[in-house]
Order: C-alpha cells, then structure tokens, then sequence
C-alpha cells in the first residue's frame, strides 16, 4: 500500500516543475533590509555567509544562519533584513548589473563581501491554484527538511563552492544547482512534511482514488471520461463515481472541469491565443470555451491573455 501512495504522489510531482526567470546575488551592508512585494512566481533565497533575519509573510522573524536555502513557493510578500526593524528599500528600486552566465548583480548603496546573497525568481508550470501550491506553506527551510533528506546538505555545499563565482561557468552551474534543491525540498515536505494533512492531500494518499488524481494532474487537458477514470481504479462507473465523491468531495466532473481551466489559465498567462487554448481543450469554438472559462474562474480568458501580452511588453 505504502508503494502505491508514494507512486501517485510521484506521478503527481513528476508533472510539477519549476523554470528559473531571474538569479541574482548581493552583498549587503548593515544595516540592511529589502523588501519582496507579493508575486506570482516563488522566490527563492541561499544566505552563503553571513547572518540574516527574514520576515515572514505572517509577519514573523525568522533568523538565518550561513547555509540556509529558503522556498516562498507561492511568491508571499516578505522582507530580508541584517535585523527586524531596518526601514526597508523595495528591492525594485535596487539598480541591477549584469554578472556573469545570466546572474544579475543587486547594487546595494553599500556592499560587504562579509555579506553574500544568492536569490533566484521561480516560475511553476501549473497555476497557482493547483492544489499542491495551494496546501504549501508560505516559507519552507531546508535546515527543517535535512534531517529527512540526505541530498539537501551537499546540495548546499556545491551552493557554497560555486556561489563565489570565480571560476568559469560558476553563474550556470549555480543556477541549476538552485533549481534542483529547489524541486528536493518541495519533493521532502511532500513526503515528510505533510503526513498528517487532510483534504485534498489525504486523497492522494487514498490507495483507490490516488491514482485517478495522479492521471488527471498528468494530462489535465485531456477530456476525461468517468469510464476511464474508473477503470483506472479498478471499479464500475457508479461504483467510483461515489468514492470519487466521499473522498475528494466533490464529483469527478467538476474536478476535472476544475483542473482543465487551472491548465487554461497557466497557458494565458504563458501568453498562448485564447483560440489555441480552446483548440488545445477541444472546445468545437472559442465562445464556448470562453463562457465555461469565465463560469470557473470569474473572469473571461482575454482578460489574463491581455495581462501576460503587457506582461511581456514590459520585459523588452
């Protein structure tokens, strides 16, 4: 059983991926402190030396010691400061100097090579509402995962090495380095973080219905059908239709209408035509596909598709 559970998780994970949109490095003077406005895309953090606090989304301090990776996964607002109460400076407003391999260089108003930053601007590509992101808390550490996962520390130790950047390449092998840690930690609080949740994780954990759920997070655009689905878990139609509803709590239609617009919503954002998308669905036309999108998410597709085309204007 243990095996099974595992296996729908993994599948689940397999289709999770994350895309590095910008790293960068700093270092600070203190006293010091920049704020990270809320975001779509998660942020990452490696405090390579040094100390540091960072302030919680909820709020809270946290202190950081030389070696500690922190995950925002869903891009929460935060501040990282040498200590609570340093008046913040928007970390938008700190002029950017191209480094090396794609690296960017915060210029701070003062710098400390005491001090040494590594951050790096993360985008998933599932919606932020997919079901995982949402039950992820607003900070993971890695000092709280190790314990339960062997590769986190020499990840940490190559982090170490090449975060000096002063070999050939060091900027793209730092760069990888933060996407791989980055998938190990979501990957251990998954299985080690979460034992007890309930809900929507409880069902994939469910050895009859894990494995639907794992199926639809795989192919989200696909047009499921109840035959299907439950042939997957080895029952009749009715038979599943029912667990189907007693675990997830809802009906095996509506969650999978549910995850199809999630996925459409990731492809507007990406920028793709309203008219591909629909296309992509299976939807006889662009209307139809329109008003079953604005009924699910609240507002039309043209809408986020008009956001990620000024979106992209404004990166050139």
């Amino acid at each position: 059983m243990e095996c099974a559970l595992s296996d729908a998780l993994s599948e689940i994970l397999r289709g999770l991926r994350l895309d590095g949109v910008e790293y960068g490095r700093c270092q600070p003077s203190a006293p010091w402190a920049t704020e990270y406005p809320a975001q779509e895309s998660a942020r990452f953090h490696f405090l390579a030396a040094g100390s540091a606090y960072l302030q919680t989304p909820e709020g809270e301090w946290m202190e950081l010691a030389a070696g500690d990776a922190i995950l925002l996964p869903k891009g929460d607002a935060h501040v990282l400061a040498s200590k609570p109460g340093v008046p913040p400076v928007l970390v938008h407003d700190l002029p950017k100097r191209q480094l090396c391999d794609g690296i960017v260089d915060l210029q701070c108003p003062c710098s400390d090579k005491n001090n040494l930053l590594f951050f790096a601007v993360m985008r998933f590509n599932v919606d932020r509402q997919h079901p995982l992101l949402q039950l992820m808390p607003s900070v993971m550490r890695t000092s709280d995962l190790s314990s339960n996962e062997p590769s986190i520390p020499p990840l940490l130790d190559a982090m170490m090495r090449e975060v000096e950047m002063n070999r050939v390449g060091s900027g793209g092998i730092l760069a990888r380095l933060a996407d791989v840690l980055t998938a190990t930690i979501i990957r251990t609080w998954v299985e080690h973080g979460c034992g007890t949740a309930t809900g929507w994780l409880a069902a994939v954990r469910n050895p009859e219905i894990g494995r639907v759920l794992a199926a639809i997070h795989l192919e989200p655009a696909r047009g499921w059908t109840i035959a299907e689905l439950a042939k997957i878990m080895g029952a009749s139609r009715s038979g599943f239709a029912q667990r189907f509803v007693d675990v997830v709590g809802e009906t095996p239609a509506r969650y999978i209408a549910s995850m199809r617009m999630h996925q459409a919503h990731q492809w507007l954002k990406e920028g793709q035509r309203v008219a591909s998308v629909a296309n992509r669905l299976g939807y006889d036309s662009e209307a139809s596909f329109s008003r079953a999108f604005r009924k699910m998410m609240g507002a039309p597709p043209s809408h986020y598709r008009s956001k990620a085309v000024m979106a992209d204007v404004a990166l050139r």
